[in-house]
């Protein structure tokens, strides 16, 4: 079954740096009610103030999909990739057998608001990989707008697992 809960019912972190919103029990933050759902492991919003963000750091055997809302997000991992993400672009990064990334806001006077989404992927071990796309406002607007399948249909990011991801914008 699934219940509605409200944004304000959310765990809270306050870092100076950055605030977040845990939708699931993640690292301080922990509820036993909220351990995840289903392969939905992660939905944190995140805020992050200028200049600061994540150093380097592992992950393994997760689907992380990472959505930016409004200013930068520079991401470096071990696998030589190093981009930007935009505002309205969604990053996959397959953890797989293992990667080491760092995520910074690159900017000095804006700050980054994100989602991050951590799916448990359908296998273990695989291959770490890496892909962002851009979602245009326009593709959004309200309507649904599949960003994640694991077919990669409609243009969308391909996942390892079978869930859909979509994203809306909605106008009150």
């Amino acid at each position: 079954m699934i219940t509605v809960r409200k944004s304000s019912e959310r765990g809270y972190t306050d870092r100076g740096w950055m605030n977040s919103y845990r939708t699931f029990s993640f690292e301080e933050y922990q509820n036993a009610n909220y351990m995840g759902y289903r392969s939905l492991r992660v939905i944190n919003e995140d805020r992050v103030q200028p200049g600061h963000g994540f150093p380097s750091h592992q992950h393994k055997n997760m689907e992380i999909l990472t959505y930016v809302i409004n200013g930068e997000l520079l991401h470096e991992d071990n696998k030589g990739n190093s981009c930007i993400i935009h505002a309205d672009e969604v990053q996959r990064m397959t953890a797989g057998k293992g990667i080491i990334h760092s995520e910074y806001n690159p900017s000095q006077s804006q700050e980054l608001h994100l989602l991050q989404i951590w799916i448990i992927p359908d296998e273990k071990d695989l291959r770490p990989d890496y892909e962002q796309k851009e979602f245009t406002y326009n593709s959004k607007s309200d309507q649904l707008c599949l960003i994640a399948s694991n077919d990669g249909r409609k243009n969308s990011i391909k996942i390892h697992q079978d869930v859909n991801v979509y994203a809306s914008t909605v106008i009150t």
